[in-house]
C-alpha cells in the first residue's frame, strides 16, 4: 500500500470517528421540558399545626399542642373553682388588718385567672352604735377591700360593693366574740375556665417554617 493510500485511510477513519463522536454527543441533549403543575383541589396545608390538613379541619383556630379529633377539634375542659374572702375587723374600723393580706391578694390573682368573673364585696357591722352610722362603716370596710383589691391588679369595674350595716347578723349575741364575727366584708367568686386538653405526648408538630 502507497503512502498516499494509508493517508487517505487514516483520514476516513479520522472523519468516521469524529462523525460517530458528534453523534453520541447529540442524543444526549433533550429539549428542556418544565416540571408539570398538579391539579390539587383540596387545600394540603396545616396553618394550625394540628396535624390535620385544612381541607378537612373544622377548628381553624385550635391552640398549639390541643388533643384534636379526626376533624381538627379540641375537647374542651369545664373546671369550676370557688374563692372565698371573709375579713373581720376591728370596732368602729375599716382598717384592713395585715394577717387578711394574703387573702385579698390571692382572691387577686383568682380574678386574674378568671378575667370573666366578678366580684361583689359585702360589708357588715356589728350591732353597736346607731343603725345609719353602721351602714356607713359597712360600705367603708368593703370599699377599704375593694382598694386593695385594685392594688394587686384587679380592674375597678370588676368589683362592687355593698354595705348591708347591722342588718345581717352571723351571731346574735351581745358578747365580744359575737360582735368580733359581726364586724366583717366577704364575698364568693365562683369562676369557669374553658380551655383546651392538652395533648400528653413527647412528641409534637414542627412550626411552620
Amino acid at each position: 500500500m502507497t503512502i498516499r493510500n494509508v493517508m487517505i485511510a487514516v483520514l476516513s477513519m479520522t472523519l468516521a470517528h469524529s462523525a460517530y463522536a458528534a453523534q453520541e454527543e447529540s442524543s444526549d441533549v433533550y429539549d428542556y421540558m418544565a416540571t408539570p403543575v398538579a391539579e390539587q383541589g383540596a387545600d394540603l396545608l396545616d396553618d394550625d399545626n394540628d396535624g390535620v390538613i385544612n381541607a378537612r379541619d373544622k377548628c381553624p383556630q385550635t391552640p398549639q399542642g390541643a388533643q384534636v379529633d379526626n376533624d381538627g377539634c379540641g375537647k374542651q375542659i369545664n373546671s369550676s373553682e370557688q374563692q372565698k374572702l371573709h375579713i373581720l375587723f376591728a370596732s368602729d374600723s375599716s382598717a384592713i388588718a395585715p394577717l387578711f393580706d394574703d387573702q385579698i391578694r390571692q382572691m387577686a390573682e383568682f380574678l386574674q385567672l378568671y378575667p370573666e368573673a366578678s366580684i361583689e364585696l359585702q360589708g357588715y357591722a356589728s350591732k353597736v352604735g346607731s343603725a345609719k352610722y353602721n351602714q356607713a362603716l359597712s360600705e367603708r370596710r368593703s370599699a377599704a377591700v375593694r382598694m386593695q383589691l385594685i392594688r394587686y391588679g384587679v380592674t375597678p369595674n370588676r368589683i362592687r360593693v355593698i354595705g348591708f350595716g347591722d342588718t345581717v347578723l352571723v351571731a346574735d349575741g351581745d358578747d365580744q366574740v359575737s360582735h368580733a364575727q359581726n364586724r366583717r366584708v366577704t364575698a364568693t367568686v365562683v369562676g369557669l375556665k374553658d380551655e383546651m386538653l392538652k395533648e400528653w405526648t413527647v412528641f409534637t408538630a414542627l412550626p411552620n417554617s
